[in-house]
């Protein structure tokens, strides 16, 4: 297969590259393990990709934004991570660092370098020990195909927001070394995708204007918290509590998708948990209003899944470290309390978004648009900063939930609700909304 070079690709996605000045480094010419034949094989490497090593390092301008880059050339000994690669990963870490800049790494690489033993696997812990010290500013990586081994390992699984180009070959487990009967598919970006351990799947034509658009996203720390979005439905307050509940439930309410839409004027989303599950009842990711970037991270109606609620975790985390202030909308009956749900840890889940949330850095401001079923919808909602729609209800359990609990015939729902005090004005005199939204600037 043949595989554009490293150069290349930063050409395609970048403008003004300059190699970074490294030390010269002091491994030996045949390899810290004297490798029968190694020296010969990195001078035909050399030779045939016009490279030095496996990886180049610099700077450059993506779009607006200047980044430091970090591109790996399959073309030299298949990419693979070696001493002289950790050398220089580790320094345009500290590059990065030291001058403010993002971090974008184009990988390409089958893992760690055969000809230098444990020194090779060892480059994992400097390169990890890296990132992890350049937590202070944003850090992507871009899947090409391959991403295998320690690359995919610390370079690529690590970073803040992850894309991956069509039909990469994406997996801990290169294709020599996984399991004879293992299926192709599995290690693919597509495959991550819908495991929830890649955040976006994008066309090479379409790579340097994404890029562009999540180092805007990204770099951006405009202070001040965001403002809380008009109601796009009813601005009838309801009478009783039952009515409500019944406002929050219609079909024709409107959603997270068009409230995030009226909002922002675009977005990127973010996907997955990073650990195997997917929510698709859970948008998360950043958006551009007014010249400056939110986080946004908002429920769709549906039960929150353990996924959701980590993956909602994850973008908190992420926005508070980097300064950028988040939006969330609430509207779900509840967590999802079957089976399932236990098993994949779903009180384990809301505590990690209860602590993401209670220990944020930033600004946060909840809109609550629709049912606020208990533990999973306040899980989602900022304290002291949460407005209401008038169509939107909020309570300790559901109605029938409650009904159920206290041992009530159904046919006393309809009053239970009133008792639950749930209606929107309620929720403003009790103190847990600051008040209720009316229409919005725009639409």
């Amino acid at each position: 297969m043949s595989r554009p070079s490293a150069r290349t690709v930063i050409k395609e996605i970048a403008t003004g590259f300059e190699d970074l000045d490294l030390p010269r480094s002091d491994e030996p010419d045949d390899g810290p393990i004297g490798w029968p034949g190694y020296r010969a094989a990195r001078e035909a490497a050399a030779e045939r990709s016009g490279e030095e090593e496996s990886v180049l390092c610099g700077t450059a301008k993506i779009g607006d934004v200047e980044a430091v880059v970090i591109a790996f050339e399959f073309g030299f000994l298949g990419g693979s991570i070696g001493q002289r690669t950790g050398d220089r990963v580790e320094a345009a870490f500290a590059r990065a660092v030291e001058a403010g800049l993002p971090v974008v790494s184009l990988i390409a690489t089958g893992g760690s370098r055969m000809q230098q033993g444990m020194r090779a696997l060892s480059q994992l812990q400097r390169i990890a020990r890296a990132a992890a010290g350049a937590r202070s500013v944003p850090q992507i990586s871009v899947l090409r195909d391959p991403t295998t081994g320690g690359g995919w390992a610390t370079l690529g699984a690590s970073a803040d927001v992850i894309l991956a180009l069509p039909e990469a070959q994406v997996g801990f487990a290169g294709s020599r070394v996984r399991p004879a009967d293992a299926p192709a598919e599995a290690y693919t970006a597509e495959a991550k995708l819908a495991w929830g351990q890649v955040d976006q799947i994008v066309p090479p034509a379409d790579l340097p204007a994404v890029l562009e658009r999540w180092l805007r996203l990204l770099t951006s720390r405009t202070p001040g918290a965001a403002e809380p979005p008009g109601a796009l439905g009813s601005l009838e307050l309801p009478e009783r509590g039952w009515d409500a509940v019944q406002a929050a439930r219609a079909a024709d309410r409107p959603r997270a998708a068009e409230y995030l839409d009226a909002y922002f004027d675009w977005r990127e989303e973010v996907w997955g948990d990073r650990c195997g599950g997917v929510d698709a009842g859970v948008l998360c990711g950043f958006g551009w209003r007014d010249g400056r970037a939110i986080a946004y991270a908002a429920q769709c109606g549906t039960p929150t899944l353990p996924a959701g609620f980590r993956t909602a975790a994850r973008l908190v985390r992420l926005a508070s470290r980097l300064g950028i202030p988040v939006l969330t909308l609430v509207d779900t009956p509840g967590a999802a309390n079957d089976a399932a749900a236990e098993r994949d840890g779903a009180g384990a889940a809301i505590a990690e978004l209860f602590e993401a949330v209670a220990s944020a850095a930033v600004p946060m401001t909840t809109l609550v648009i629709g049912e606020g079923g208990s533990g999973g919808a306040l899980a989602f909602a900022a304290p002291g900063s949460t407005w209401v729609t008038p169509d939107a209800y909020f309570s300790v359990t559901a109605p029938e939930a409650a009904a159920a609990i206290l041992k009530l015939p159904a046919d006393e729902v309809p009053a239970l609700a009133d008792h639950l005090r749930l209606r929107p004005q309620d929720l403003v005199d009790l103190g847990i909304a600051r008040s209720v939204v009316g229409r919005p600037d725009r639409v």
